[in-house]
């Protein structure tokens, strides 16, 4: 029997609403993200702030609801202070062995987001500082007037107070590598108070403890039953962090480790729902999915541009020029993230310009997309609504790491707005092009819309400078409907992109 895969959507087996925030992203002071990225002030394409427009047209194609900000392991050492006002203070990242000029800070990032369309996550200092310094910063961001921090906004020329409503509590406080790295029992005790302290000024904020920095730490999961213990009360979110890296060059290896990114959402869901239990609670905390993507490109570039030259202003670093199977893994990600949207509200791709991004750019030159822009923008874009359950079965394979496998991966989910049905789906089979037969009769009388596929015979083609972008979608795939029966194939290694609408 050949390989295949069949599935059933119906309005009825529905999974969850997708929160528009899953399709966050993440600008970090590291590298040329902020400084030659998404801020250049004298590129013939930037505006009176320095904000490059031709960064902002591609963001906005990409269609990012929030934008994290400034890190990232950079926040653990940041004075927000020296990024305000006219007198700027440089000063050494120790994260990422750079020198910092706050040229760009929190006045000009909530300028950038109004620009881009985007709304800030706001990642606080829970590194070096602590819970006073957190509440200045909320002061000066949130709170109108008559006080210290918010008449100094008001100062700086920014009346209207900039309203931040999500926050993280620190960044990977698990990780050794982090400055001012914690135990469990001291950051869940700082950020519980922090907490505290932070919706006394604000209650209206949402709050992200951190969780584990990947599923490979020591501490996972007791990192996450113990930072709970202290903060179920006070926070909304968990975080967790993932990147995938290609090992030993085994790239069906490589397309199955989104298995394992599930199997990491679905163990830290279970402890918060202990938590929960445990502490008799009410709320069912949620998950923020704040740093994915794949990585590990520049690992050598990076760590000799650290090691031997050392403190320069945004230097390059983390620049992984991606190929076509880094774009199927994204687009696995994604469906990943879909299928687990009843818990995960949050996702931030990590990065956005540049720095392990979608999108880069040349000082004083052009910005293009690289071949993960477009399973994220294809998402982004049309993942949108309810995300349905389906029944799935597909043929299986084993590889070095994972057993039972699918052979196809798929997700689907329906925009009652627009009546709209979106099949995303990944043939992960690297020789042989796979049929996918779709159930969709619960729906009516359904046509195709369109069917864009991301394909490519080189597996290791990329986008870049000066050569271009190479590796685009077209909408020249293979499907048919009869019956309320899709069938579709599904070409070897591709994303597909399946719109279904009513007749």
């Amino acid at each position: 029997m050949g390989k295949n895969a069949k599935m059933i959507i119906s309005r009825e087996l529905r999974l969850a609403e997708i929160d528009p925030y899953l399709y966050g992203s993440f600008i970090e002071h590291l590298g040329r993200a902020v400084y030659g990225g998404i801020y250049e002030p004298g590129h013939p394409e930037a505006d009176s702030n320095g904000f490059r427009l031709d960064v902002i047209k591609l963001i906005r194609e990409l269609g990012v609801p929030i934008t994290r900000y400034p890190g990232g392991n950079f926040v653990s050492n940041y004075h927000w202070e020296d990024g305000v006002g006219k007198d700027r203070t440089a000063r050494l990242d120790l994260a990422w062995r750079s020198t910092e000029p706050n040229t760009f800070g929190i006045n000009e990032f909530t300028e950038w987001c109004k620009v881009a369309g985007t709304d800030a996550l706001m990642t606080v200092n829970l590194g070096t500082r602590g819970v006073t310094d957190v509440c200045n910063l909320l002061e000066y961001c949130n709170h109108p007037g008559g006080s210290k921090y918010s008449d100094l906004r008001i100062s700086h020329g920014f009346k209207k107070p900039h309203d931040i409503k999500a926050w993280c509590l620190g960044n990977e406080m698990d990780g050794p590598w982090q400055i001012g790295h914690k135990t469990a029992g001291e950051y869940g005790r700082l950020a519980a108070e922090t907490a505290k302290a932070m919706r006394l000024i604000d209650p209206e904020i949402k709050l992200v403890a951190c969780g584990s920095s990947n599923a490979g730490m020591p501490t996972f999961p007791q990192w996450e039953a113990d930072v709970l213990e202290h903060t179920y009360e006070y926070v909304d979110y968990i975080s967790l962090h993932q990147y995938i890296k290609k090992q030993d060059g085994d790239t069906t290896d490589f397309l199955a480790q989104t298995d394992s990114m599930d199997s990491f959402i679905h163990t830290v869901a279970a402890v918060c729902d202990y938590t929960k239990a445990k502490q008799r609670g009410k709320k069912d905390i949620k998950l923020s999915f704040d740093e994915w993507n794949v990585w590990y490109h520049s690992n050598s570039a990076d760590d000799e541009t650290m090691k031997l030259h050392p403190w320069g202003v945004a230097p390059r670093l983390l620049e992984d020029n991606y190929t076509f199977e880094d774009a199927l893994v994204a687009g696995l990600i994604l469906i990943t993230l879909l299928k687990n949207s009843d818990r995960v509200k949050i996702a931030c791709l990590a990065q956005l310009v540049n720095v392990i991004a979608p999108i880069m750019t040349e000082p004083g030159g052009a910005a293009l997309r690289q071949t993960i822009f477009y399973p994220f923008s294809h998402a982004s874009r049309f993942g949108r609504g309810t995300a349905l359950a389906p029944i799935l079965t597909s043929t299986k394979h084993d590889t070095k790491s994972f057993e039972g496998v699918n052979d196809i991966e798929a997700i689907a989910t329906y925009d009652a707005d627009a009546d709209t049905i979106t099949i995303f789906a990944v043939n992960r089979d690297l020789n042989d092009s796979i049929p996918l037969e779709c159930d969709v009769r619960d729906f009516g009388d359904c046509r195709i819309i369109e069917h864009i596929t991301l394909e490519s015979d080189d597996l290791q083609a990329v986008n870049g400078f000066p050569h271009g972008e190479t590796v685009r979608p077209s909408s020249s795939g293979e499907s048919s409907i009869d019956n309320g029966r899709l069938n579709a194939v599904l070409k070897k290694a591709s994303w597909n992109v399946i719109r279904l609408g009513a007749k």
